[in-house]
């Protein structure tokens, strides 16, 4: 017997795909695929949140106070260890001097003498410009590593014997990094406000701080935007010597 035009065809015939069926099995299967993707990347969670970089944030921060602890374990176990080399090292008084001067050159020692602070802040939230300048950009208003930079720099410059940021004394292998609105340094996040401590002549520092360049222009933005600048000067100042590690990882021979 025949089937009608209506009837489905009996069990024995091939099925055919025609292209347009094939075409939104695909589309199909390609938003399904999209779909498991984006489950998994999210977890479940909104991926337009900034979950993420809170937790990144959160993970520097606690970094940031276990280097802090590590640090100070590391400045006793020196101490320690000073002290029992200084109980009986076989060294002449002339051998005792020349390290002595060498650790002072390196940092790892505490300093003492007249000098200065620098402290540098971003603009007050509500900041404007003044009259004859343009309206501030968000980069306008808060410190960079460039400005950090220019006071450090300066210092040396001025012949600073020492130098503090925030509470970290610097030496030959520091870098004062900024990421984002935070100072990185030495394993250590800070924010502003920012102080660099500098013991040396005052009147040689304050002279090397507005004969740089860098500063001059950082000034600008100081009366254009407000931005932070205050120099205190100390009579007397004491840095503490450097408690990290020396250790280098990387070096070359110079000439």
């Amino acid at each position: 017997m025949s089937n009608s035009a209506g009837t489905p065809e009996g069990p024995g015939r091939t099925t055919r795909w025609r292209p347009v069926r094939l075409l939104t099995l695909a589309v199909f299967a390609l938003a399904g695929l999209i779909f498991v993707t984006s489950f998994n990347t999210a977890r479940g969670t909104n991926l337009r949140t900034d979950a993420s970089l809170l937790r990144l944030s959160d993970l520097i921060e606690e970094r940031s106070h276990k280097n802090a602890g590590l640090d100070e374990a590391a400045a006793a176990l020196r101490s320690q260890v000073d002290s029992l080399a200084a109980r009986d090292d076989g060294s002449t008084r002339a051998e005792d001097e020349k390290l002595a001067a060498l650790e002072a050159a390196a940092g790892t020692t505490e300093i003492s003498g007249s000098g200065l602070t620098v402290t540098l802040n971003d603009a007050p939230p509500d900041a404007r410009a003044a009259p004859g300048y343009p309206e501030p950009q968000a980069n306008d208003l808060v410190i960079h590593q460039q400005d950090l930079q220019a006071v450090v720099n300066a210092l040396w410059q001025g012949g600073a014997e020492g130098i503090r940021v925030m509470d970290q004394r610097l030496i030959s292998t520091s870098a004062v990094r900024c990421v984002g609105n935070t100072l990185i340094l030495q394993g250590r996040v800070y924010s502003p406000p920012y102080k660099i401590t500098a013991v040396g002549d005052r009147g040689r520092l304050s002279r090397a701080l507005a004969d740089s360049p860098a500063i001059r222009n950082y000034q600008l933005y100081v009366k254009a935007y407000g931005l932070g600048w205050k120099v205190d000067e100390h009579r007397a100042v004491t840095l503490p010597g450097y408690a990290g590690t020396v250790d280098l990882h990387h070096a070359t021979p110079a000439g």
